[in-house]
């Protein structure tokens, strides 16, 4: 495994996908089987493209931070800043395993909001 050029490709797969391109991102980083484990995206390829073409279509002004990334073995764990519309932000915490041909081929994430208020004065990434 490759875990340096594994991070590159999570980057650039969750990058293009977010900013509009997701069947361009399936085509080109994953290797024809695509696990999804957020329920809100159905499974496989094609859950993931109509989701992000969908949100694209709804949200075109959303932008994306890749603030960290992580990668031991098969694993790369993305840790990102999301604005959307009337500056709504996320944390995002999104995994995703790669096949031996160093294609992403499963996905988990964790999605919170930023709250206005917070107890202390650190940022969430």
């Amino acid at each position: 495994m490759n875990t340096a050029e594994n991070k590159k490709n999570a980057i650039a797969f969750y990058r293009m996908a977010y900013e509009g391109s997701p069947k361009e991102a399936i085509d080109k980083f994953c290797g024809g089987q695509y696990i999804q484990h957020n329920p809100d995206v159905a499974n496989g390829p094609q859950g993931f493209i109509d989701y992000f073409d969908r949100m694209k279509r709804e949200y075109p002004q959303k932008s994306i931070d890749f603030v960290r990334s992580i990668a031991e073995g098969d694993l790369v764990a993305l840790h990102t800043h999301q604005i959307w519309p009337d500056d709504d932000q996320y944390v995002t915490m999104d995994f995703f395993r790669f096949d031996e041909k160093g294609k992403i081929c499963e996905h988990w994430d964790s999605i919170q909001q930023i709250p206005k208020i917070s107890a202390n004065p650190n940022t969430m990434y």
